[in-house]
């Protein structure tokens, strides 16, 4: 069951006991948000329970137990952190409550001790109970620093944010730092200088988080511990930078005994007698300090009544300069009259002229375009010999076909250039009427609009009454949470002595079992150091390096053709000296063949060079004729057109008589969107195009000027 609402918070009162927090969003009547809190505290509750039922699971499986305590191996902060990133994987709100799994984790956590426990179980409650704010950090973290980071990673990076922004002052910057420091170098470095940037929190950070808790707290309890650790977590980025570039290089030494001497009673100093107590000097009376130093000094007045009077004389010097200047510097209307005649009398620039543009520009051609133009070339005269001796052998002349197929185009083109025109106009017509649909949209809109800020009103004054309502239910919540926290205060206290003496045992039992493991690891570094001293004696004997050959002999190794170095080398002297000729005749062949290549190109420049003139001479005859036969044709047009015409003339008259009456003018942006206006422009502008093109190919038959080029060269 949820009702939606505003309530009340504290996130941080499981560890500070800080003020609460105003929280935007929902109220589960089950408790839904308080529960991972309220199991934290039933968990430091039943501490002492979870102990005692491992201990005697300790004893049934026949563990060492010291004063009702297990002895359980420590674990590395590394191994903490998967298993604390493990148990956040399996875990899924829509299948099993949150209570039910921490008591599963519970149970599962056995073979670690108090400490270990609470802080794993701490973790994962604290993970799930934030899990909404710490996903903002860690998504622009994937999208921003950690693009190249997998998603299976996702609960680590949740956890180092959780325990940087919820539990770095319980747990001091020390033991954090040896937890980062046992994580991948690359990722925590990343990570940490991506979180601890002083512009992200107090920018997009801090704004992200006041869509869950209040400004105020966000800064008081959230943004501002974080600025005031950045510092030193700084130092510990660039440690981690370093250990990436390897800067830093770790030499073990070891451990040099160091004597203690003994602890002898030391005889205490004799007491010295105070000294007598020396008479006080008399000392002179004190001159009062002279009325002269509050006072400022005559010489500055001195430079300030000089300054005066020489900025007044220059004053004076410039007037008396004005009034009295030369007669040769006043211009007279004369001299101006001369000076604008040299100036005009200059010569005037000129421009070069522009050279006329080539037409026939040389162009070099290389081997491949002579090769293919010289077959171009061949290949119609074949076909017009071959067209000859056709005509030769009584073949028709497709002349007269070809000028039929002329007509018909053209009378396709003047049925394609009426359609587009006929287009065109529609268009137009369309345009007309859009204008005419717009202007009566635009009356409808002012009757809604009227209608819509009636009920706007209805509404705000409804949502006003709402919401007194609810600031009243918010002000009992905040009462009813507030007494709930002060016997939750209480009751950690007492937890937490009882945990600190099950603490202090722990630590008496892991140093025992820390010096028997140095005592082992000293015997096994002895015999390390024996084993070591022995292989070196044995590889420091000498042994015989040199072998001599004859390179007359051969391998021996039982194989056919078997030969000795120097029969090889006289075998190659003689392949190489075969290769050397073979060479020679083929750079000879190759010189011929280069040869003959180049005359066949030269020939074939011979047959370009003849076949262009004759081209060109049959073109220019071929463009006089078309020049005395072309005749300027103008598009005809039909009923249709004038038709469209006459509605479109309508239609303008009715927009503007309607829009005389709206007081409205009508213009392109208002009456359509800039896209569709935009649309329509480039659709006529391509109309004209096709127009101009299918008018140009009906006055230019292309076909036909090929044929005759060939004509005019035979």
């Amino acid at each position: 069951m949820c009702t939606e609402t505003l309530y009340h918070a504290d996130p941080k009162s499981k560890a500070l006991g800080k003020k609460n927090t105003q929280i935007r969003g929902k109220v589960y009547t089950g408790s839904k948000m308080a529960q991972p809190r309220e199991l934290r505290e039933k968990i430091r509750v039943d501490g002492g329970t979870i102990q005692r039922s491992r201990n005697m699971a300790g004893e049934n499986k026949g563990t060492k137990t010291l004063g009702g305590f297990s002895m359980v191996k420590m674990v590395s902060h590394r191994e903490l952190i998967a298993l604390i990133v493990q148990h956040l994987n399996k875990f899924n709100p829509e299948i099993q409550s949150l209570e039910d799994f921490l008591n599963e984790s519970a149970t599962m956590l056995q073979t670690l001790n108090v400490t270990e426990e609470k802080f794993v179980l701490d973790t994962v409650a604290g993970c799930t109970e934030y899990k909404s704010m710490l996903d903002v950090v860690v998504n622009a973290f994937y999208v921003q620093g950690g693009r190249y980071c997998p998603i299976s990673e996702h609960n680590l990076y949740i956890v180092i944010c959780y325990l940087a922004t919820f539990q770095l002052e319980e747990i001091g910057l020390q033991r954090f730092s040896r937890i980062v420091t046992s994580l991948d170098t690359a990722k925590m470095q990343q990570f940490l200088r991506f979180f601890f940037n002083d512009l992200y929190l107090n920018t997009w950070i801090k704004d992200e988080w006041c869509h869950f808790y209040d400004s105020e707290y966000v800064k008081e309890n959230l943004i501002d511990p974080l600025l005031r650790w950045q510092p030193k977590v700084q130092q510990l980025i660039e440690k981690l930078t370093d250990k990436l570039s390897n800067r830093t290089t770790t030499v073990k030494t070891s451990r040099v005994t160091q004597p203690k001497e003994f602890n002898l009673t030391v005889p205490k100093p004799r007491a010295i007698p105070p000294p007598s107590p020396a008479p006080l000097p008399v000392l002179p009376k004190t001159r009062p300090v002279p009325p002269s130093i509050y006072k400022p000094p005559k010489e500055r007045k001195q430079l300030e009544e000089i300054k005066t009077k020489n900025i007044q004389k220059a004053k004076d010097l410039l007037l008396k300069a004005n009034t009295n200047q030369f007669r040769c510097a006043t211009i007279k209307p004369e001299k101006r009259e001369n000076i604008y005649d040299s100036m005009e009398s200059k010569p005037a620039f000129k421009a070069q002229e522009i050279q006329s543009k080539i037409d026939n520009i040389p162009i070099k051609l290389n081997t491949a375009a002579i090769l293919r133009e010289g077959a171009l070339y061949q290949r119609k005269l074949e076909e017009e010999l071959k067209r000859i001796e056709n005509l030769q052998q009584g073949a028709g002349d497709p002349s007269e076909f070809l000028e039929w197929q002329k007509q018909m185009r053209g009378k396709d083109l003047e049925e394609q250039l009426t359609e587009i025109e006929c287009r065109r106009l529609q268009g137009k017509l369309s345009y007309e009427e859009a204008v005419l649909a717009h202007q009566n949209v635009i009356q409808e809109n002012k009757k809604k609009a009227d209608l819509l800020r009636e009920e706007k009103a209805e509404l705000m004054h409804l949502y006003a009454e709402k919401r007194l309502q609810e600031q009243k239910e918010i002000k009992e919540l905040v009462e009813q949470v507030m007494e709930g926290h002060k016997n939750v205060k209480q009751a950690k206290a007492k937890i937490q002595e009882y945990k600190q003496q099950i603490v202090q045992q722990v630590c008496e039992e892991s140093g025992e079992l820390l010096r028997q493991a140095l005592e082992e690891k000293e015997d096994e570094n002895r015999k390390r150091y024996e084993l070591i001293q022995q292989i070196r004696a044995i590889e420091s004997t000498p042994s015989i390096r040199y072998k001599f050959v004859d390179l007359t002999e051969t391998g021996g190794h039982g194989l056919f053709g078997e030969m000795s170095v120097v029969e090889l080398r006289e075998r190659l002297a003689l392949l190489k000296e075969a290769q050397k000729a073979a060479e020679e005749e083929k750079r000879d062949q190759i010189i011929h063949e280069k040869q003959a290549k180049e005359q066949l190109i030269l020939d074939k420049l011979d047959q370009i060079s003849q076949f262009r003139a004759e081209l060109g001479r049959a073109a220019a005859l071929k463009q006089e004729e078309k020049k005395k036969s072309q005749s300027g044709e103008r598009l005809m047009k039909d009923e249709r057109i004038l038709n469209l015409q006459k509605k479109i003339v309508e239609k303008t008259m009715e927009r503007k008589k309607q829009a005389g009456l709206l007081k409205i003018i009508p213009q392109k942006t208002r009456i359509v969107s800039s896209k569709v206006w935009l649309l329509h422009k480039e659709k006529s502008s391509a109309i004209d195009l096709l127009f101009t093109d299918l008018c140009s190919t009906a006055s230019t038959g292309k076909g036909a000027e090929a044929d005759g080029a060939i004509h005019g060269w035979q």
